[in-house]
């Protein structure tokens, strides 16, 4: 009899435990095919880029300053009072055009004195010239009746000398600014007057990275923009400085623009782009759909509704762009969206096409 009754004490006892367990189990086999079975995962929503050639130019982007195509600070040669001002303040002026005028009454009678002494000197020694040739005088008095004409000469030169240094003029054609001094002022040659600018050509000055050196040519084309204003320039490179800077291990360039209606002013800071060279068959995507790995670079490329992964090398980048160089080719589809969700031959889902 007890027999019996622990029979069916076991019996109720693994029925309740069989009853305990069933719902997990279900559920680890329902866990077992989710996992399992790739054709229960969601297909993840992307877009996609079709892989085009086409010419992108190979450029470097830098800072740099506009400097004036000549500049020139003009000061007087010699001490003087200023008695003419022949200029207005920020207007052009002409190479050759008289600016300022400095007394010179005391030079000018110099010269008069000296012009009578050369009328003297030239009747002496034409009379002298004219006994010599008759054996009236020796050649010593006739020589030195010449180098007396010679030296009267002299001293007009040196004196007409000294007066054109009493007139200050443009060395060029060009913009002068404001001035500093005022009629009547007494000026030395430490004093400064004005500058003068010439504006048209611009050169615009930078530096570029020392690794760049065998692709900066006299010749090659930049582009520059205004802080100020965002308009955009073109100019040529025109001279390179032979000597790579120590300090910033970069190299001096300058370039030169058109600057026909005056809107580039020396001093203004610009961005500068140097197009090196264009590249006529570039691959190019989306700078986030190229994903940095342990073994280098790699994108996602669509396939049969699959995310399969490429390794590839980059190029040029631009600021939205980077190139491929390997790995890919023309044709390919590139997946651009949605990379941090993608793994290797996780099922995919086209939502747009760029």
């Amino acid at each position: 009899m007890k027999n019996k009754k622990r029979i069916v004490i076991y019996t109720l006892f693994l029925i309740i435990i069989l009853i305990l367990l069933l719902p997990k189990l279900n559920l680890l086999n329902s866990n077992k095919k989710t996992t399992s079975d790739p054709a229960e995962i969601s297909a993840v929503p992307v877009e996609v880029q079709v892989l085009k050639p086409k010419p992108v130019d190979d450029k470097i982007y830098t800072n740099g300053t506009i400097i004036g195509n000549e500049e020139v600070e003009l000061r007087s040669e010699i001490s003087g009072k200023i008695t003419q001002i022949l200029f207005e303040e920020g207007k052009r002026v002409k190479k050759g055009e008289l600016l300022i005028k400095i007394n010179d009454a005391d030079l000018q009678a110099t010269l008069a004195k000296n012009n009578s002494r050369l009328d003297l000197a030239k009747d002496k020694e034409f009379r002298l010239r004219q006994m010599l040739e008759k054996n009236l005088t020796s050649q010593q008095e006739y020589d030195a009746a010449l180098s007396e004409l010679k030296g009267v000469q002299a001293d007009i030169d040196y004196t007409k000398a000294l007066i054109d240094k009493t007139e200050i003029k443009a060395p060029f054609d060009g913009i002068i600014g404001l001035r500093s001094v005022s009629i009547g002022s007494y000026i030395s040659p430490q004093t400064k007057i004005a500058s003068i600018q010439s504006l048209n050509p611009i050169k615009i000055e930078f530096s570029v990275p020392q690794k760049y050196y065998s692709e900066i040519k006299e010749g090659k084309l930049i582009e520059f923009k205004l802080q100020t204003t965002g308009k955009s320039y073109t100019g040529k490179i025109y001279a390179i400085e032979p000597k790579i800077d120590q300090n910033t291990r970069t190299l001096l360039v300058r370039a030169v623009a058109n600057n026909n209606d005056y809107e580039l002013l020396p001093g203004a800071y610009v961005e500068v782009t140097v197009i090196l060279n264009q590249i006529k068959n570039a691959l190019m995507i989306p700078t986030q759909a190229l994903v940095p790995d342990i073994q280098g670079e790699k994108v996602y490329l669509y396939k049969n509704g699959k995310a399969l992964s490429h390794t590839v090398t980059s190029g040029i980048r631009t600021d939205k762009e980077v190139q491929l160089i390997s790995g890919v080719s023309a044709g390919d589809t590139v997946i651009t969206s949605g990379i941090i969700q993608l793994r290797p031959e996780i099922p995919v889902k086209i939502t747009a096409i760029n």
